[in-house]
């Protein structure tokens, strides 16, 4: 989940508009949601203007970097999770209602939780696994983790220590900006898929009422320490991989 981003050659741009039409269908889910969850928790008015820019702005990512014409099914269930996600970071700008409905919350970052499992099982049957799908997918995760982290200190649930558990990767891609030995590209590793689902539940059970502030601080600070260690093991093996490769 360290590696960063390519962006593949550009599609002239009548060629878009179809992909434009799939993200407008997901635009108009996030706007169904957010009404949803106005009619049926009273969310505030206003909550479907922030989930909408940031649905527009990961849209607007994907619309610069995606290499086809259409998503494809899997990619579409990906997308379905852009809308969740964006939703869910609709509510931090309302610290009030997240705190009011915060097992409803969790409910609609277990449901973002699920669908990633989703998205790599329709791709594996439908046979239609990408380098895109995966970027796609664990970009998504990505900015998962960065809205849970953010919720917990909306919440006041942890110090703003907690958003280092989020930006560690962009400051992984930052660095490699710097020292090009670190945008090798990583061999496929199990270790780093489970230290990436570990922070998500971790985070997420974090987000229920009844975790106390004091377990959340000690959930999270093993989260961060788990995190720290992961990251050191592939810097570790970059650096060699590097030495190596000047040796030859």
């Amino acid at each position: 989940m360290h590696e960063p981003p390519t962006r593949p050659a550009a599609l002239p741009w009548r060629d878009h508009v179809p992909l434009l039409l799939e993200l407008a269908s997901g635009l108009a889910i996030t706007i169904a949601t957010i009404e949803a969850l106005r009619r049926g928790l009273a969310a505030p008015p206003g909550m479907q203007y922030g989930a909408g820019l940031i649905y527009v702005a990961m849209a607007f990512v994907i619309l610069r970097t995606f290499p086809d014409r259409w998503l494809g099914w899997a990619n579409r269930i990906t997308l379905l999770r852009v809308a969740l996600v964006a939703v869910m970071t609709g509510t931090l700008w309302f610290p009030e209602f997240l705190e009011q409905h915060a097992t409803a919350m969790v409910v609609l970052a277990l449901t973002i939780l699920l669908l990633d499992g989703v998205d790599g099982w329709v791709a594996r049957r439908t046979h239609s696994a990408s380098a895109f799908g995966a970027r796609f997918d664990m970009e998504i995760d990505a900015v998962f983790i960065v809205v849970l982290c953010a919720a917990l200190l909306v919440l006041d649930k942890v110090g703003p220590w907690v958003l280092v558990i989020g930006a560690m990767r962009y400051a992984f891609i930052a660095a490699g900006w710097r020292w090009a030995w670190l945008r090798v590209e990583l061999p496929d590793s199990r270790r780093r898929k489970v230290v990436c689902v570990w922070q998500i539940v971790t985070l997420l059970t974090c987000l229920l009422p009844d975790v106390d502030h004091s377990l959340t601080s000690l959930l999270a600070g093993l989260v961060l320490l788990l995190l720290l260690a992961s990251f050191a093991i592939d810097v570790r093996w970059l650096a060699t991989e590097s030495k190596r490769t000047r040796s030859n």
